[in-house]
């Protein structure tokens, strides 16, 4: 068992502390004041080629596996988890379309013709800087949610007719990270028609600027705010074939056979749970900016200490067994630790965010200082689908029990 990270990903994991420390970290209170899109982070990301982190490096990227990207994304956290979170959405897009399609079974042209269509995606994020979104999430009152998927459903209220040379797109998502701010966005529809309803799935890539896509609504919201998650309507909107990020089918037959794709959004939470410590730490012994020097009750605190520094380790422990086992139609042990590993991050987050305020008294629910913000922030993580925090503990004891039937068999096969 080898539990140290390889020294290409401890040079991963190096840049993006950089990055976060001396970069996101002094703007992150401007964006979150202001629920302003972190442009400025983006563009460090792309000076540092980190877009391409998980371009497969036979198109000019880093080559990052899952493994990686998710350590380098708990480094990127500490600095601004708004970033992070979005750019959780770039990268699981170059992802899902490199490594994951690669270990998907295609027939020989549809691999092919998948080969030639993500080489001039590729090359546009290397060269050009190009970021995408996913607006995955719709609302529950629209489309439907299939038994056929076994990571908790999926809803499809976007519908996709098929035209000559591409496909109309019609649908409302909501929560869209990077909303209006991202070149692309990497959308879920489903193609209207008489098959299977998973050989109908898509995934479309749409530009912002195309006619009949808009991003309406306020956003003003509690937490993450710097990740900008208005809603998304597409109104009649023409996609041509070529923009096919996967080919048809293969959104829906992936999100069964690789459901470790929604433990990555825990990356940011496990780096929040670590810049919240390192910051209590600062504020405690003097080191923070305005903090006391030295807290007059430090001795009075170090129990609390201790249990926030067992509680990350903890989840740290099983989140890096959880993401070194991510592959492809994983064995259901692998499917089941992950459940546990999401899970207990979605707790640790808040349990740790809450209790630094805490340690730290009165002044650290300012926002002056950014413990206040880790709080709020933390409150996203057991909210996102598909794994909720219900969602993820149903399908672990109906698992368990056998209770599952189908998307037990589909998910962990």
């Amino acid at each position: 068992m080898h539990l140290q990270p390889s020294s290409r990903q401890r040079e991963l994991i190096a840049l993006a502390r950089r990055l976060a420390r001396e970069r996101f970290a002094p703007r992150a209170d401007r964006h979150d004041r202001a629920a302003s899109f972190p442009f400025d982070d983006y563009a460090d990301l792309r000076t540092e080629g980190l877009l391409g982190l998980c371009v497969p490096e036979r198109y000019g990227g880093l080559g990052a596996d899952y493994e990686t990207y998710c350590l380098v994304a708990e480094q990127l956290a500490q600095g601004n988890a708004s970033t992070a979170l979005t750019f959780n959405m770039h990268c699981l897009t170059m992802l899902m379309m490199g490594p994951i399609a690669d270990n998907m079974a295609m027939p020989p042209a549809v691999r092919e013709r998948h080969e030639k269509l993500r080489a001039a995606k590729f090359r546009e994020v290397v060269e050009e800087g190009a970021f995408y979104g996913q607006p995955h999430s719709e609302p529950v009152e629209h489309g439907e949610t299939d038994t056929k998927l076994g990571v908790g459903g999926r809803r499809f209220g976007t519908t996709a007719r098929k035209v000559d040379g591409g496909y109309v797109v019609n649908g409302r998502k909501f929560f869209v990270s990077l909303a209006g701010c991202a070149p692309y966005y990497a959308t879920p529809a489903i193609r209207l028609g008489d098959e299977p309803w998973i050989e109908r799935t898509l995934y479309l890539q749409v530009p912002k600027d195309a006619p009949g896509v808009s991003f309406p609504g306020e956003w003003d919201p509690m937490g993450m705010r710097a990740t900008v998650s208005r809603d998304m309507l597409l109104q009649d909107v023409f996609v041509p074939d070529d923009a096919e990020v996967l080919p048809p089918g293969l959104f829906g037959a992936m999100y069964n056979a690789f459901p470790h794709l929604f433990l990555s959004f825990s990356a940011t939470f496990l780096g929040l749970m670590q810049a919240a410590y390192d910051n209590a730490l600062a504020y405690l012994t003097g080191r923070m900016p305005g903090a006391p020097i030295p807290h007059t009750e430090i001795a009075a605190k170090g129990h609390a200490i201790a249990e926030m520094l067992f509680a990350i380790e903890s989840a740290r422990a099983i989140y890096y067994r959880a993401i070194s086992e991510g592959q492809v139609d994983a064995p259901l042990d692998a499917v089941q630790r992950a459940r546990a590993a999401h899970v207990t991050v979605q707790r640790a987050v808040v349990a740790v965010t809450q209790e630094a305020i805490r340690v730290c008294g009165g002044r650290a629910f300012l926002k002056r200082y950014p413990l206040e913000r880790y709080a709020r922030d933390a409150r996203a993580a057991a909210l996102m689908r598909p794994w909720t925090q219900e969602i993820a503990m149903q399908q672990a004891w109906e698992a368990a029990l056998g209770l599952d039937g189908q998307r037990g068999d589909a998910a962990g096969a």
